[in-house]
């Protein structure tokens, strides 16, 4: 009776939302309150005390959130996880069901009025699920039956006309049955959630050093002289990180923020897991924060180059012998042009001079950046501008320096290397035509944006989504959803109800999955799975819990049987002995990714093994030019209308990508409510409005026939740049234009958003300047009974 009630219970109401000031402190009594309290609400007191003593350790599981490395073993903590890895476990390991009778008792359309937040909170569905054509409810379905449906819908196509999309979750294991299965089958359609994050990165990397990863080990974040961290708030998305950080303070490092918002966790750390964290001071960390406009990194980093060039602080040994381009790039940043660098990040000369001071006496630094660089249209660029720095000064492949890209999900980079990727290498789809023999596709696959213009455009009718909640990460919320409704079959493997089970195809299945926390049990006897972190160390992953439900099949388990449904004995493919037997993946793993020979022996090993990476281990650079590559781009000033502001989406406190933990930002001081948008008291006044007042928010991208729009924001009075503004994704997708990409990657560019602001309910069709509407069916109004609004 109690958990109807909890299903029952009406969705939360924005009206309660309250604003408070900021804090100033990260961590301490309060992460250790509100994870335990979260635990014990969802698990209770045994199940908390089963999943978090094993969470990242040795012999257990590893989180299923962040991608921050762990300590080398006999090294790690008795409470080896953060407030948010804390909330990850509790929302997977949760003694909540969504059952056939929660599907009976929901319509499609009802369920389509909730929240995210309510969605999730419901708990872990327990059976596969089938929506038929036509139909208003979800249904039971077969294991059998569910795949052999798949299997004859994929053979109707050609295999073109399919999306495997894959979120960074999956294990290492099920991501290389699956990037196998889609190869076999005839395409290169892998999209991933990497395509909306780190793309940008990827590509920079692999022009600038030869790979597209981190060139650091877990020691050299202890060990380095200095720590940039460059468009990111660990306090929030990174919290382990706060720990290292303090340790490498306490050896003497200096750390450098660069970021729009003085957060909490940048500027002092209360570490949970030590008396002086909890009862103390605790230790400031940021000597010196940048606080920066965004999309101003490039413009800020040709300064501090030029600044370095000017006061020859260069590794001029190492530019001479592991570097190319340098004269070109010394040339361009000997002219740089200080107006433009003063109005693209809105910082002083006196500023940026004192920053590169921190770099000029480091001997050796580290580089850190996240989302905050990757989502520009200029991304690339100022990533391989992060790069160029780092070259001037030989930061790259000796102890305490390098480039270290904070991963957002657990495995998104360990899925990449066993090969889901739209563009694989030729290399690696030889190793693949050696080992099976079969000649995989050569041609490249759609990414993510592409994927969405596929489905629109009806060039795609099949999309599978291994994990994730496609709907609601994608950007241009309302093209996205109505074109997954152009499909004729989505499927999603999944562990929770979101919003991509009730945006769907023609005919739509969900696939119920296991969690990180539960045993993986198959004919050969207990599996376990392994995973790969932000420093390239990969390592083996068990959970200890029994399954939510009998039901619930592993992804490895799902994806193999669909691709026996689907291409029966076709290659001599064995996919159910990989089902039974998760050692026959490793072993094709071991013969065709790179650096994985002896892969079974190697993950097994207790911390498992690192990836070799050249340019880390040797000073080695697999470009062009055998070389590491100064690159020369110029600075571009994002050009602003009157009474328009830069947006940013970012995350609150409470939740991980698209999965809404609760209805607190503390450190920012919200509290029972998301629908807010952060901007500068002056930019207020200008813009005629009053700190507490609802807006509906606008934009448009070029001279396209859509005016975007998301509605029902409280302003709220921030320590922002002047012209800026922030808001939560994924309530701002919606604002992001599906053509607005970085240049080369195709990444949104979600970091950069021009909008305008109306007083909240002057949205109308009249209002949006002639332009159409993609109406995605509802516009959850966040009241205690939303209902769905059509605005066209």
């Amino acid at each position: 009776m109690r958990r109807r009630q909890k299903e029952e219970r009406p969705d939360y109401d924005e009206s309660d939302l309250k604003v408070g000031k900021p804090k100033t402190k990260a961590a301490g009594v309060p992460a250790v309150a509100v994870s335990m309290k979260r635990s014990l609400e969802n698990m209770g007191i045994v199940r908390t005390g089963e999943t978090l003593l094993e969470l990242n350790k040795v012999g257990g599981y590893d989180c299923m959130s962040c991608a921050w490395p762990d300590p080398e073993p006999g090294h790690r903590h008795p409470a080896e996880f953060c407030e948010n890895g804390a909330k990850a476990v509790a929302n997977e390991a949760t003694l909540r069901r969504v059952t056939p009778e929660f599907f009976a008792r929901h319509s499609v359309a009802q369920l389509t009025s909730r929240s995210e937040y309510w969605l999730n909170e419901q708990g872990r569905i327990t059976h596969p699920m089938i929506k038929r054509p036509g139909a208003t409810h979800y249904e039971p379905i077969d294991w059998a039956d569910a795949y052999t449906l798949i299997g004859r819908e994929l053979q109707s196509l050609d295999p073109n006309e399919a999306i495997f999309y894959t979120s960074g979750r999956a294990s290492n294991e099920a991501a290389f049955a699956y990037q196998l299965f889609v190869r076999a089958y005839g395409t290169n359609n892998l999209p991933d959630c990497s395509n909306m994050c780190h793309e940008s990165t990827s590509i920079a990397l692999a022009e600038s050093i030869g790979i597209g990863k981190a060139s650091v080990v877990f020691e050299d974040v202890h060990e380095a002289e200095l720590i940039v961290l460059q468009g990111h708030n660990p306090g929030t998305n990174h919290p382990r990180m706060l720990t290292h950080l303090e340790e490498a303070k306490k050896r003497g490092a200096k750390i450098l923020s660069i970021n729009p918002l003085k957060e909490a966790g940048l500027l002092h750390f209360q570490n949970p897991q030590t008396p002086s964290g909890v009862i103390g001071r605790g230790t400031d960390l940021s000597d010196y924060h940048l606080q920066i406009k965004p999309g101003g990194d490039l413009a800020l980093m040709q300064a501090i180059g030029s600044l370095l060039v000017e006061w020859d602080a260069l590794d001029h040994e190492f530019i001479e012998t592991y570097t190319h381009g340098f004269e070109a790039w010394r040339e361009h940043v000997a002219e740089l042009d200080w107006d433009a660098v003063t109005a693209s990040t809105g910082l002083s000369r006196v500023e940026i001079t004192r920053a590169a001071q921190m770099l000029r006496e480091s001997k050796a630094t580290v580089f850190c950046w996240a989302m905050g660089l990757t989502q520009h249209r200029n991304a690339v660029a100022i990533i391989k501008e992060v790069c160029n720095v780092a070259f001037a000064q030989g930061n790259i492949g000796k102890p305490g320096a390098g480039l270290l890209p904070l991963r957002g999900h657990s495995n998104v980079q360990g899925d990449r290397t066993m090969g889901i990727w739209e563009r694989p290498p030729q290399s690696f789809l030889d190793a693949l035509q050696q080992e099976f023999g079969f000649d995989p596709p050569r041609e490249y696959g759609f990414d993510t944006v592409d994927s969405i213009r596929a489905m629109r455009d009806g060039k795609a009718k099949f999309f599978m989504a291994l994990g994730g909640n496609f709907v609601e990460a994608a950007p241009d919320t309302r093209v996205t959803a109505a074109a997954m409704r152009n499909t004729r079959m989505s499927v999603q493997i999944s562990t929770k109800l979101n919003r991509s089970h009730l945006v769907t195809g023609e005919t739509a299945l969900i696939l119920p999955t296991l969690g990180r926390t539960e045993k993986d049990v198959q004919a050969s006897g207990e599996q376990f799975i392994s995973v790969e972190d932000s420093v390239c160390a990969v390592h083996a992953s068990r959970g200890p819990l029994e399954p939510a439900s009998p039901q619930l099949q592993s992804e490895t388990a799902i994806v193999t049987q669909i691709a026996h449904a689907t291409l029966g004995d076709r290659y001599g493919l064995d996919w159910l002995g990989m089902r039974d037997d998760y050692a026959k993946i490793r072993l094709y793993i071991s013969k065709v990714v790179p650096g994985c020979e002896g892969y079974e022996v190697n993950v097994r090993r207790p911390g498992g093994f690192i990836l070799p990476h050249p340019p880390r281990d040797s000073r080695t650079f697999e470009t062009s030019s055998g070389k590491a590559e100064f690159d020369v781009a110029p600075i571009e000033v994002m050009q602003v209308p009157p009474g328009h502001l830069i947006l940013q989406t970012l995350r609150s406190h409470d939740q991980f990508n698209t999965t809404i933990y609760g209805l607190s930002d503390r450190y920012r001081g919200i509290e029972g409510g998301r629908r807010v948008i952060f901007m500068h008291r002056d930019d207020i006044a200008a813009l005629g409005y009053d700190d507490g007042d609802k807006v509906d928010l606008l934009t448009k991208w070029d001279d396209d026939d859509c005016t975007r729009y998301a509605t029902e924001f409280r302003i709220v009075e921030y320590d922002i740049p002047r012209g800026t503004s922030a808001a939560y994704y994924p309530e701002t997708n919606p604002l992001v234009p599906l053509d607005s990409t970085a240049l080369k990657s195709n990444c949104p560019t979600s970091k950069s958003i021009i909008v305008r602001l109306e007083p909240a309910g002057t949205v109308r069709e009249e209002h949006l300047d002639g332009g159409t509407q993609h109406e995605i069916g509802w516009d959850w109004s966040h009241k205690s009974e939303p209902q769905p609004r059509y605005l066209s």
